[in-house]
């Protein structure tokens, strides 16, 4: 399970549905955070397990760190964590 975090209030979510989208098309290219994607992360049934089904960035800007569970990235707005 995938769990997406804001670093300025730990707001985000997590679960199994992690995608990648092309912010033009909104088709999605992968399932990881990408530099000028946008990321979305949270259930793959709606509603099932909060009031909040997914969570979903502005565009990625910049990878600052990845590790092997652990990706840390910057949108236009914010800071994330992505834990695999």
């Amino acid at each position: 399970m995938a769990k997406l975090i804001r670093e300025r209030d730990g707001a985000g979510q997590h679960g199994a549905l992690v995608e990648s989208f092309d912010p033009e098309t909104m088709k999605v290219v992968g399932n990881k955070p990408t530099v000028g994607q946008v990321l979305r992360v949270g259930t793959v049934t709606a509603g099932m397990f909060s009031d909040q089904d997914w969570w979903m960035t502005t565009p990625i800007t910049e990878i600052i760190s990845e590790t092997d569970d652990e990706i840390k990235f910057k949108t236009k707005n914010s800071i994330y964590t992505f834990k695999k």
